[in-house]
């Protein structure tokens, strides 16, 4: 199978180039995403996405059957159990206050509101006149429906994007018609880093809203200060900021001590600085089932996010939205960042030394969330580019996310040869050792039977 992306300019027209025909998992994609119309009022390339799609596909070979088999590197989960030392014990129970067999409101209870904006307050606004109030939180039932509700009520305007980025942007920023999205490409060369200059320009285009992940995912980048506040200062009064923090207490830059990196210690005025903030109990508290998530903003935006969430998604299970409220303590949640990151950090180190000594080119080690952003340029042709290195991990009951995926592309123009993430996997670190031994077991075996295992 001849790739030949480096040769060719880059595709203009959304036929599939002659590499994909050749390539079985290639063409796999393109029926989940092209879609057909068996049924008048759908549109199939909603039914197939991101992680769902590799999930899908590793149900198929079995993964449904016998999941305690596999090593599931894919999915952006990290581990949920009580294995991590020095974090707090997670309930094994809720009670059910005869209030929380109601309705919540859409915005959020208020307790939990106010727990939410304390704990931003002691951790990144101490010394600051301008501090978060209850109205300036709202409660969302998990992270995808918190942008939803903020892409439904942004106005007309250009909204920018820096790939590569979280899967699920694709389809956000597809469903609503409301603002053109405008893809920035970051560059491999410095790791992805998002810099100053870069924001600089698109204020220069007359975008009115940018949205980053940060950390980020796929690739555990993270822009901090004094560079971050540099750029919220120039997006001050510019534009709308929207932040997703949901990798924030992942952070190995300072020596595992408890910080997290949050846009929220360089606003001025909570009410005039046009900054988001998204996050919740779903990474960081490791709750992923509980769809328990939380924007800060000012209280116009937060008011309208509350309102809009009746008819989206009619908001947060009001039974976790209690429980929650005492996991937000400032310094327990310190602590449990602490122990959180003193594990993570290990688990990454494992992972990273491991893959060099197979032979993979990882130049630096992740400086927060738990993903890495794998290059496969230098394998074999037959998997060095991530759906075939996909299609071949399955072989030996391994998932991890091709990195394709990562390539926000909402009018999908580009061939999928021709994607800048084309020869990249996203590799998660985020389950048990056990299942990052077994994963990563499973790589060798891929890499031994094309004869590039090094070492």
């Amino acid at each position: 199978m001849a790739l030949n992306g480096a040769a060719r300019k880059l595709s203009v027209a959304p036929q599939p180039h002659e590499d994909e025909l050749t390539s079985e998992i290639h063409r796999q994609f393109r029926l989940a995403h092209e879609g057909h119309q068996p049924h008048s009022a759908l549109d199939a390339t909603r039914a197939s996405t991101g992680v769902v799609w590799c999930s899908e596909r590793a149900y198929e070979a079995g993964f449904a059957d016998e999941p305690h088999a596999w090593a599931n590197l894919g999915q952006g989960a990290p581990e949920a159990g009580d294995g991590v030392p020095g974090s707090f014990d997670r309930p094994k129970t809720i009670p059910i206050s005869e209030d929380a067999r109601e309705y919540a409101p859409t915005a959020g209870i208020k307790p939990l509101r106010e727990a939410v904006a304390k704990l931003y307050n002691e951790h990144h606004r101490q010394g600051k006149d301008s501090k978060y109030t209850f109205e300036n939180v709202c409660i969302v039932p998990g992270g995808r429906a918190g942008l939803i509700r903020i892409a439904a009520i942004l106005g007309p305007g250009f909204l920018t994007y820096m790939t590569p980025e979280y899967t699920a942007y694709n389809e956000m920023l597809s469903a609503f018609k409301t603002f053109s999205p405008i893809p920035v490409p970051l560059s491999e060369v410095d790791n992805y880093h998002i810099h100053f200059d870069k924001i600089e320009a698109e204020i220069q285009r007359g975008v009115s809203t940018i949205l980053t992940s940060n950390p980020r995912n796929p690739t555990g980048e993270v822009v901090r200060n004094p560079e971050l506040a540099r750029i919220q200062d120039l997006c001050r009064g510019q534009l709308t900021f929207i932040c997703d923090e949901f990798y924030a207490g992942y952070n190995y830059t300072d020596g595992c001590v408890g910080n997290c990196i949050s846009a929220a210690e360089n606003i001025n005025d909570v009410n005039d600085d046009d900054v988001l903030i998204i996050d919740g109990l779903t990474k960081r508290f490791r709750l992923p089932g509980w769809r328990i998530c939380w924007v800060l903003g000012p209280k116009e935006f937060i008011k309208a996010l509350g309102s809009c969430g009746s008819y989206l998604d009619g908001g947060a299970a009001h039974p976790f939205q209690e429980a929650a409220i005492p996991m937000l303590e400032p310094t327990l949640v310190r602590k449990e960042m602490q122990a959180l990151q003193t594990h993570f950090i290990k688990k990454r180190d494992y992972v990273v030394g491991r893959l060099r000594k197979m032979g993979f080119d990882i130049k630096e080690a992740p400086q927060a969330t738990f993903y890495i952003w794998l290059s496969l340029k230098n394998l074999p042709e037959e998997i060095n580019d991530g759906l075939n290195f996909f299609e071949k991990c399955l072989h030996e009951k391994v998932i991890v996310v091709p990195g394709t995926f990562f390539d926000i592309n909402p009018s999908h123009r580009r061939s999928l040869f021709d994607s800048p993430c084309n020869r990249y996997v996203r590799l998660s670190y985020g389950p048990r050792m056990d299942v990052l031994e077994k994963g990563l077991d499973g790589i060798e075996r891929v890499l031994k039977k094309y004869g590039a295992l090094k070492g």
